[in-house]
């Protein structure tokens, strides 16, 4: 104890004192795979071990027949352009089929599907209609029912499930207020135990409360509405303690005095989004989830269910977008045409088709490891966080890139446009569950580096105990001193053996990838370490550094979640593998070389540029190669793309934008035989005709065939894949007011 007791006093004036809720946060939810690349040493046979995700036959059932019939009814033009709603018809069948009670047991009248089911349905319906796809989200994620699941008292749970379920009850949960965001410490709405007359009780023990929220989901059609508020008690009704805290309370929207505000737009997709007010409304206990026990434990319960929302819900909706734009950008790359060829062979064209499909890959990836974690009983706090964010991220870079291949064709909004209603989503999903600027600067690294440190929690623990935390700051203190000394040692030799010796329980190609990764992981531990000692409680107001090292724990779990998709998929998609990886290392390698190149203390910092860097930085972005052979993949009718973009709605009726694309892309394959023999005639001057134009191509093929250049057959097939192309990339027409559709000529 020696050592121990003035350190702690030094760690106690360097560590600024954490508000209760920062305290609830930190202990929310459980550390998974975040705590093994923290650890530097990631154990790759634990991750390899879980078993490939898999659907159950009820749901398979349920995504071919209820989801796909939902899908079908989906017009996504008349919900956001004219109805900005979703029709009477969906409404419904949202409700009798049970898309609002998914998470809700069979014993409720619930679907009961796992996490991954929950995920696979709103990934299939985010490809048709984000409107529908957020719609089904919110009463499966942070929400409720959840809440209910987790906390609530037997008559709660029983009254509200089985309505919850049916769709008898709508929820919403109003978390955010104009003053405070989602800041609990800060939250304005308040709540004072007192007692009041209510429903025939004299003078019943309750709550009157006063609030005013604002941006909450399906609040204009909510029947019960979930509120989250701060709770005191004056009169020391409930006990000695007059700051009780956050409280959450499941409270009918007939309720007295509750008033749901009229609808935002948000970004004029019109899912039903608004306000929700009330001044001095009371309510009896029996309204807060869990009963009177469950009172100011509302932050930790809401911190636990967050992990449901931003692991789940929102990348399901990301990676919809984003297998949707792969299949989008590939079709028109290949049949859309300029100077005589298609516009998916130009390099630039390339790189972006690339892009889509590596991050559609690394977001799929994620998408299913994260579920997969949850449904073994994980709650990822800091994954959660992290996957919210990067995920988000790369839906909107993907649907970017797929708007700039179609170009004029993705600006033009109309019936045919697929793509402009998910683009102007895109904001959304960044904004909502904690807006990304803060979840990337402050969250993950900042709480991931408390709860995935192997004894940086056990050192805060023991601090708030004071005098009587001596010995177990002692045994931490020790532990993480050898942690870090350590860390210091395989972080030189790994990078003057370039990790060769690494050992893995893998063959080649993966061996060589999982080296790579122990070796990055083990010098972000290092460097993490190293800026906490250094930096200590500063480093919660250094953003950007915290925030760069958030970028290198994010990709090193997007790089786990890519070597685990791979395994899982038997080893099929090595081109994406490649590109996934390489551009996961360059991302972490990169994060890492800004840290030191932005280090506060300078004269650290070549030091520690040398001992992670002694050969300079050697994750290069992916090769031209590599991009290629990404990019191809999505302009070709083969496995890879199919596994790419499997689960995604593709319409039965030919008259859909989406199927005419599709048929344009399959006739170019088709036809590809045929207008090469056309070519190579044209150019050897056996046919003369010149080839622009409907009416002359029909004089061109003419020619063709009565020279022999084509049989009657092909020549047919290559007149049905020219006007196939020619209508998929017109684009909508309206009356001079904009107010009536034409079809395009």
């Amino acid at each position: 104890h020696v050592l121990a007791k003035p350190v702690m006093n030094l760690f106690k004036k360097a560590m600024p004192p954490l508000s209760r809720t920062e305290k609830e946060a930190l202990e929310a939810g459980s550390v998974w795979w975040d705590g093994e690349l923290f650890s530097g040493q990631p154990n790759w046979s634990r991750l390899l071990a879980m078993p490939a995700p898999t659907l159950s036959a009820e749901a398979q059932a349920f995504l071919d027949g209820p989801v796909n019939r939902l899908c079908a009814m989906l017009d996504d033009w008349r919900i956001t352009h004219q109805d900005e709603d979703l029709p009477l018809p969906v409404w419904n069948m949202l409700k009798q089929e049970g898309f609002f009670g998914m998470i809700i047991p069979r014993e409720y009248g619930g679907l009961g599907f796992s996490a991954l089911e929950h995920s696979a349905v709103v990934t299939k319906i985010a490809s048709r209609s984000v409107t529908a796809a957020v719609t089904v989200m919110v009463p499966n994620s942070l929400g409720p029912a959840e809440l209910l699941l987790r906390y609530g008292t037997l008559p709660q749970k029983h009254h509200y499930l089985p309505r919850l379920a049916n769709g008898e009850e709508i929820p919403c949960f109003a978390l955010t207020s104009p003053h405070a965001g989602s800041d609990a410490g800060s939250l304005p709405d308040l709540g004072v135990v007192c007692r009041q007359d209510f429903g025939g009780e004299k003078q019943l023990l309750g709550i009157r409360l006063t609030f005013d929220k604002r941006y909450i989901t399906l609040a204009p059609v909510a029947t019960v509405v979930g509120l989250a508020f701060r709770l005191l008690d004056p009169d020391h009704l409930l006990g000695e303690q007059e700051e009780i805290g956050i409280t959450v309370a499941l409270i009918p929207a007939n309720t007295r005095g509750l008033q749901i505000g009229h609808r935002h737009n948000p970004l004029g997709v019109p899912f039903q989004n608004g306000p929700v007010r009330g001044k001095d409304i009371f309510i009896p206990l029996s309204f807060v989830i869990g009963g009177p026990e469950r009172v100011g434990q509302g932050w930790g319960m809401l911190m636990e269910c967050l992990a449901d929302g931003r692991s789940i819900s929102l990348p399901a909706l990301s990676t919809g977008a984003g297998k949707l734009a792969s299949r989008l950008a590939g079709d028109y790359a290949r049949v859309r045409r300029q100077f005589k060829s298609p516009i998916g062979e130009f390099e630039g064209i390339q790189e972006a088709l690339a892009r889509i499909a590596g991050h559609t890959y690394l977001m799929d990836a994620a998408r299913q490891l994260t579920a997969m974690a949850v449904d073994r009983g994980e709650k990822p706090s800091v994954v959660s966080a992290l996957i919210k964010y990067q995920l988000t991220e790369r839906m909107r870079k993907v649907v970017a890139d797929a708007m700039d291949i179609q170009g004029g064709a993705a600006i033009c909004m109309g019936p045919r446009n697929l793509l402009g209603r998910i683009h102007q989503a895109v904001p959304i999903g960044i904004t909502v569950e904690g807006a990304n600027i803060l979840t990337r600067s402050m969250i993950i690294f900042g709480q991931g580096a408390v709860r995935g440190h192997p004894y940086l929690l056990k050192e805060i623990r023991a601090l708030e105990e004071g005098h009587n935390g001596l010995a177990n700051f002692d045994d931490a203190l020790f532990s993480h001193l050898g942690f870090v000394i350590s860390n210091l040692a395989r972080t030189l030799w790994l990078g003057l053996s370039n990790a060769l010796w690494v050992q893995t329980p893998v063959e080649p190609p993966l061996q060589r990838w999982l080296q790579r990764l122990t070796h990055m992981s083990t010098r972000f531990a290092l460097l993490a370490d190293i800026c906490l000692g250094l930096l200590g409680g500063t480093l919660k107001r250094r953003e950007m550094i915290s925030g760069r090292l958030a970028d290198c724990l994010s990709h090193l779990y997007l790089a786990s979640a890519v070597v685990k998709h791979y395994r899982d998929q038997d080893e099929q998609d090595t081109t994406l593998l490649n590109w996934g990886l390489t551009h996961c290392l360059h991302e972490a390698e990169n994060a890492l070389w800004q840290v030191l190149n932005n280090f506060p203390v300078g004269a650290m910092a070549i030091p520690l540029r040398w001992l992670l860097f002694p050969f300079g930085r050697s994750c290069n972005p992916p090769s031209d190669e590599q991009t290629k052979g990404a990019a191809r993949l999505l302009m070709v009718a083969g496995k890879e793309r199919e596994r790419l973009t499997a689960g995604i709605y593709l319409p039965d009726r030919p008259e859909e934008p989406l199927a005419k694309l599709e048929e344009a892309f399959n006739l170019t394959i088709l036809s590809q035989e045929a207008e090469t023999k056309l070519r190579k005639a044209l150019r050897a001057g056996v046919v003369t005709a010149h080839a622009s134009g409907l009416l002359v191509r029909g004089t061109l093929l003419e020619e063709a065939v009565a020279k022999l250049v084509l049989s009657q057959e092909e020549a047919s097939l290559l007149r049905r894949a020219w006007l196939a192309m020619d209508d998929v990339i017109q684009v909508d027409e309206f009356s001079p007011d904009l107010s009536i559709w034409e079809k395009a000529a």
